[in-house]
């Protein structure tokens, strides 16, 4: 009898792509303008005033949940929850590994991250932060 074990490697370091979309190379506190533009193949000022619209018609801040949670939406993308199985040990690399293909948004509570193709773009190497939410872009 010959068994043949099929063993599916994914590397961490693999997965992770820097992108920075700021105009200025500002590392901290735009992580929401960041993974938009990414996701959606928009430049910094673009996205920022499209959250800013958003923000100003819902009387919402640009980085709020509800803010970009609408922006997201009006550009084709849905929102689903991650399964609460293990919420402390599901990470952002699990969720690239699970999600190979297409375009999503993923928050964690204090971060925000685009992962494409199962490749996370941001300014750092987030695959270890736990998300509890995501977006698809749907086709």
């Amino acid at each position: 009898m010959i068994v043949i074990v099929f063993f599916y490697c994914y590397n961490l370091s693999m997965n992770y792509v820097y992108k920075n979309n700021n105009p200025i190379k500002k590392r901290t506190g735009d992580c929401v303008i960041q993974a938009l533009c990414t996701a959606l193949d928009k430049s910094w000022e673009e996205v920022f005033m499209g959250l800013a619209e958003v923000g100003l018609l819902i009387y919402e801040t640009i980085e709020s949940n509800a803010t970009w949670d609408i922006y997201l939406r009006n550009h084709g993308f849905t929102r689903h929850a991650i399964p609460n199985t293990c919420p402390d040990c599901y990470t952002v690399f699990d969720f690239c590994r699970d999600h190979p293909f297409g375009t999503f948004v993923l928050g964690t509570g204090s971060h925000a991250i685009a992962v494409i193709d199962g490749v996370v773009f941001d300014t750092w190497n987030s695959s270890n932060e736990i998300p509890i939410v995501y977006y698809k872009k749907e086709v």
